[in-house]
């Protein structure tokens, strides 16, 4: 085999691997699927702007589930102003949290009051991403 080949051979190797991972790797559930699935249907709604660095540590809780929560995003593309359904809303800061019950929480809630306010069961914390809790922080929309 000459070199042309075996270079060749590896980056089809490459390739192939390649593609098996990014087939395989998104269908994998995140570790806290069930929990942000059961805070969707309790009727829970994270209210979040994509500027917000709360907001991204509220998500980064929940590692891969987070694309299971019910988040409701408030800023317009450009940043400069909030969208009608968060004015609606009567969101003043992000993250907030408004529950079924009519209650709501700002800042970044912890995922053990999460459960509390929504009767979810939370996993144990074996696998659950370790993000500090700053209870309470937010940001203020612009």
């Amino acid at each position: 085999m000459n070199k042309n080949t075996v270079v060749w051979f590896l980056i089809l190797v490459l390739f192939i691997g390649g593609v098996v991972w990014l087939i395989r790797t998104p269908g994998k559930p995140g570790k806290l699927d069930a929990f942000a699935t059961c805070i969707a249907e309790s009727g829970a709604t994270f209210y979040g702007a994509f500027w917000c660095p709360h907001c991204q540590n509220q998500k980064a809780m929940f590692g891969t589930s987070a694309r299971l929560l019910p988040y409701v995003e408030c800023s317009t593309p450009d940043g400069n102003s909030q969208l009608p359904v968060c004015t609606d809303a009567g969101v003043t800061g992000y993250p907030t949290w408004e529950f079924a019950d009519g209650s709501r929480e700002g800042g970044e809630v912890s995922l053990e009051r999460l459960a509390e306010k929504t009767s979810c069961v939370l996993p144990s914390s074996d696998g659950i991403p370790s993000v500090s809790v700053q209870e309470g922080a937010s940001s203020t929309t612009q």
